[in-house]
């Protein structure tokens, strides 16, 4: 319940900022902000130190039903503070804004307190404890950030494992694909060499006949047989007349 006895709009767990304090060393402490109404809540985070604390986000808005997560977070400190106290003091500050207002589109009078319309806070106070005593410590902020955190890295592992998996099916799909393109290849190139045996197959069976027509052709025609020229001289008669034979 809010000063007024109105119902709250929004619900901060935890309900104190716990930081573990060392020199020279940054600490943070989250806070998750629920909206426990059908509207659209605008937030935003003062302190009454700015210049210690880093708020991230110090505005936003939160859907009906839904919730954020602050992040606050210790600068490295320089000095120890007296007895380990610390005043600082936070304020949150909501209020209902219109349905799909974002962020971006908030007035810079949202959280003034002249303006009409409703403006809850809440005040949240700062402890410091040491690296030491947190071991010991029972505290919420610490507690619900530790039940959080193994919930966080399932998360985290759930995620990779389907990026894994997303991985490996891509890498599957493009050998499927690679081997197909080599499938395809092969049917190609047997298919050229089968054309063009049977192209070669003709050609010679085209040749042979032609060869063998010609030679049938030439066995067919007669063969010209050459003629000789004989010429006979008139042989003159011997004759014995007017020659004497000796004794």
């Amino acid at each position: 319940m809010t000063a007024d006895g109105s119902n709250p709009l929004i619900s901060v767990q935890p309900n104190a900022l716990k930081f573990v304090f060392e020199l020279e060393k940054p600490s943070f402490c989250d806070l998750k902000v629920v909206n426990n109404t059908e509207h659209y809540v605008a937030f935003k985070v003062k302190t009454t130190s700015p210049k210690k604390y880093f708020v991230r986000p110090n505005t936003g808005v939160v859907q009906p039903w839904d919730s954020s997560v602050i992040r606050v977070t210790l600068q490295a400190p320089r000095e120890y503070p007296p007895d380990m106290q610390c005043k600082d003091k936070f304020l949150l500050q909501s209020t209902i804004v219109p349905p799909n207002t974002d962020v971006d589109d908030l007035p810079a009078d949202t959280f003034n307190k002249e303006s009409t319309k409703e403006i809850q806070e809440c005040k949240l106070k700062v402890f410091y404890v040491t690296p030491s005593s947190l071991g010991n410590s029972e505290d919420e902020g610490f507690k619900s950030y530790s039940d959080q955190a193994p919930d966080s890295n399932s998360a985290v592992q759930q995620l990779k494992d389907e990026r894994d998996a997303a991985v490996r099916q891509t890498l599957q799909l493009q050998q499927e694909l690679d081997f197909l393109k080599r499938r395809r290849h092969r049917r190609n190139d047997t298919g050229f060499s089968l054309k063009f045996a049977l192209i070669v197959g003709l050609i010679g069976i085209m040749v042979g006949l032609l060869l063998n027509f010609s030679f049938s052709s030439s066995l067919s025609s007669p063969a010209a047989v050459p003629t000789v020229e004989t010429t006979t001289s008139p042989v003159e008669p011997s004759t014995t007349e007017g020659i004497e034979t000796p004794l």
